[in-house]
């Protein structure tokens, strides 16, 4: 290594390790850090996705303290949705500060422009984890850290009640690890608080970009946040809601318990011909028992990548159960086919 740049690393190695002497970083470093040893990730590559946000910066900072400690690859990015004007300015500014102020390379991650009208949030969340999954395909990486935190935890809990999510869409939103297409997405900071990480912000990289659409009531997530600041007038705090998810949760692995039941019973696969049917008993159960049970069933058969919409199964069910001759009706990539008092699914042709 040339001397100029043995003189960098020190100085950046220098610059970490002295802000986890402080007993505040140090303690918030200490949580972070237990939240990934669970993974193994000693000699492995990990993405972390960074957005300008304070939570995100937070969560690059604890990485990079993880990475040089531990002696793993940090793979740091910005995705750049192309969504908003403006944003591949902040992303090039971004990734300029990084580089300049802290030696931390940046890869900026986007498509061409995006014209996007309806559900912009939801769109925007499809397209990252798309190209964060692109970008783990191309540099052989399994793990993906992001920012989520409490504040979100509760945020996404709301929304998802508005859209009349059902009971495990509402208890998996505070999972510190989930799969997406065979890559781990992890959540490490979700024992912090959004004030928590803008306190770490100020002690650690002290710059952060604050999204405009924050405050843009044309969102959803932005006016749940003004509902949620007059429920915690009224009492709402992180740990009375993490018992309700608790409580939700166990309620959730005996619905999931009966599923399971239900397809191992009523259901037969036909592997080699990709078809599956349902028999009478099949829907012989209660109606969120029916409702998992073909989600389920539809996902393990179709092409699609996510989980299709609840509005959109419980409206093919009802065609089902008004149906009395042999009707077609499609839904995810698969033909579904009453015939008689059985139901046969099987694969479009592509």
């Amino acid at each position: 290594m040339k001397r100029k740049n043995l003189i960098v690393a020190r100085k950046t190695l220098n610059f970490y390790l002295t802000k986890l002497r402080k007993p505040s970083i140090k303690k918030a470093y200490e949580v972070f850090s237990k939240n990934l040893e669970i993974l193994n990730l000693k000699n492995k590559k990990i993405i972390v996705a960074v957005s300008g946000g304070a939570d995100s910066l937070s969560l690059l900072f604890l990485s990079k303290c993880y990475s040089l400690k531990k002696k793993i690859n940090l793979h740091t990015v910005i995705v750049d949705h192309k969504i908003r004007e403006g944003s591949t300015a902040e992303a090039k500014k971004l990734k300029n500060l990084l580089k300049n102020k802290f030696q931390i390379n940046c890869k900026i991650l986007s498509k061409d422009k995006n014209y996007i009208f309806k559900n912009v949030q939801s769109k925007a969340r499809e397209l990252r984890y798309e190209l964060l999954a692109k970008e783990c395909k191309k540099e052989n990486i399994s793990h993906i850290l992001l920012g989520h935190n409490k504040d979100d935890v509760i945020e996404n809990f709301f929304i998802r009640l508005l859209r009349g999510s059902g009971l495990k869409g509402l208890v998996s939103i505070d999972n510190i690890i989930t799969d997406y297409n065979g890559i781990k997405i992890i959540r490490p900071l979700l024992f912090f608080s959004k004030k928590d990480l803008l306190e770490l912000n100020k002690k650690t990289y002290d710059y952060f970009i604050e999204d405009p659409s924050n405050f843009n009531d044309k969102f959803l997530r932005s006016r749940v946040r003004k509902i949620l600041k007059n429920l915690e007038e009224e009492g709402l705090n992180f740990n009375k809601f993490k018992l309700t998810l608790h409580n939700l949760s166990k309620s959730e692995k005996v619905v999931d318990y009966y599923v399971n039941e239900n397809i191992s019973k009523n259901v037969k696969f036909f592997k080699s011909k990709k078809r599956i049917i349902l028999n009478k008993a099949f829907f012989d159960n209660p109606d969120e028992i029916v409702f998992h049970s073909f989600t389920k069933v539809i996902h393990h058969l179709g092409y699609k990548k996510h989980y299709t919409r609840g509005k959109k199964i419980t409206n093919l069910l009802k065609s089902l159960n008004l149906s009395n001759k042999r009707d077609k009706f499609t839904l995810s990539g698969c033909i579904i086919e009453k015939v008689s008092d059985s139901v046969v699914i099987y694969r479009e042709k592509r």
